[in-house]
């Protein structure tokens, strides 16, 4: 992990046997063993519960995403009667997708008291569909 190879650790060894002496040598190696364990295990709690909040997030993330399709889908259906276009497919077969009914057609009539002249008739409005592209938010 450090890169501490067996000379370093005999070195540390014999530094430490020279300053504690060999009647208290045992009793800090054991005190320091059990810090190190408690380190490790602190840093391995850490650990999970970083990776567990990132799975959660990673959780939130899917189900705010389906969310949005839905209402994009929604949408879509919604708007499908205004532009002309067939609703999308549903990709789930538990709800079965409602009848299309066709949009409605406005026709130009004249009036009798008022004959159709190129320069009187209504403006014919051309209705154009709206790709699904331009209604998704980026």
């Amino acid at each position: 992990m450090f890169g501490i190879g067996f000379s370093e650790l005999l070195l540390v060894g014999l530094v430490a046997l020279l300053v504690l002496g060999p009647d208290r040598l045992p009793g800090a190696a054991r005190t320091a063993g059990l810090w190190i364990g408690r380190l490790r295990r602190s840093f391995n709690t850490i650990k999970q519960e970083v990776e567990r909040e990132l799975g959660a997030d990673e959780i939130r993330r899917q189900l705010h995403n389906e969310h949005i399709l839905s209402m994009e889908r929604e949408a879509q259906k919604l708007m499908a009667p205004l532009t002309g276009q067939q609703p999308p497919a549903e990709t789930t077969a538990a709800e079965p997708a409602p009848p299309a009914t066709p949009a409605p057609t406005q026709t130009p009539t004249a009036t009798a008291a008022t004959p159709a002249t190129p320069d009187t008739a209504p403006a014919a409005t051309s209705q154009t569909p709206v790709p699904p592209e331009t209604l998704r938010n980026p």
